[in-house]
């Protein structure tokens, strides 16, 4: 069965200290959950212009990019499945990201998409698949595998009847590039997830799992509502069938990952309750 893991991302704020890092991490031992996905802007200290855009986007990472991130892990009991890393770091110094995710025990290294990058140009896109296709070249020299991590930018359609992330599928070689798919914000686009995940097949490594919904209580002002994050089984995603299908597919782990609208404004009461869902399935 996979390991079932938490994003990093979902814990900024409550690591900002060692304190609290080794009381979150008992927590999530405690709720089930065996791994972690580290990211490299937080296990190292981060510019303010970084805290302040993944702040903007709905993703504190808070202040503990100067713990002893290894010794914090080791300690933990806790595997790391993988680590999120950007595409130009890997460019600079694949050798380098290769050292730091083995001193981590994880052979992964996940782009995280591209900012402020056309991903409605398919001339564009193809560039960025063949650079990821020379990245993952490097880092499977270092013993390391790539993965790419989707948001909704890619589901923009590059031509009639192809998106984005479609044609990074098709311009990658799954000797070098493979995927881990996000269901949250392929849903969040009008994408249909389950589908997406049967085109992926076993080039889906890891799966980001999140459920969909609202809180909305009593009389609502108008007819619509904004969706947001929920915690597993209380949205609307078809998680059952995507929990299926991942198994078929054969990850190797499912990571929780949500940035806000947690109960009781806690991402640690948000992580217990969508560990039922994850325990009963997985």
């Amino acid at each position: 069965m996979p390991i079932k893991a938490i994003q990093q991302f979902m814990l900024g704020t409550v690591m900002n200290n060692e304190a609290q890092a080794v009381h979150t991490m008992k927590k999530m031992k405690a709720a089930g959950y065996e791994g972690i996905e580290l990211c490299g802007f937080m296990i190292h200290p981060s510019g303010f212009m970084v805290k302040l855009m993944t702040k903007a986007a709905g993703m504190p990472v808070g202040n503990g990019g100067k713990l002893d991130w290894p010794r914090l892990i080791s300690a933990s009991g806790l595997k790391v499945v993988s680590i999120h890393q950007d595409l130009g770091s890997i460019e600079r110094d694949p050798a380098a990201i290769a050292k730091e995710a083995k001193k981590f025990g994880t052979d992964k290294i996940v782009v995280t998409g591209m900012y402020r990058f056309p991903y409605g140009d398919a001339k564009e896109v193809k560039k960025l698949a063949k650079r990821l296709g020379k990245a993952g070249a490097s880092l499977k020299a270092e013993g390391i595998r790539l993965l790419y991590h989707n948001h909704n930018c890619e589901f923009l359609q590059v031509s009639p009847g192809q998106k984005a992330y479609h044609l990074l599928i098709n311009e990658t070689d799954p000797e070098t590039v493979n995927f881990e798919f996000d269901s949250y914000w392929c849903a969040e686009c009008g994408e249909n997830p389950l589908a997406v995940m049967e085109t992926l097949g076993s080039r889906m490594k890891l799966w980001h799992i999140n459920d969909r919904g609202t809180r909305q209580t009593g009389p609502c002002l108008t007819p619509i509502l904004k969706s947001d994050s929920m915690e597993l089984g209380t949205g609307t995603m078809p998680l059952t069938a995507l929990a299926e299908q991942a198994k078929t597919a054969g990850i190797e782990a499912v990571i929780l990952e949500s940035h806000r609208n947690w109960a009781d404004k806690s991402p640690v009461r948000s992580f217990e309750i969508s560990a039922e869902f994850l325990t009963t399935h997985f």
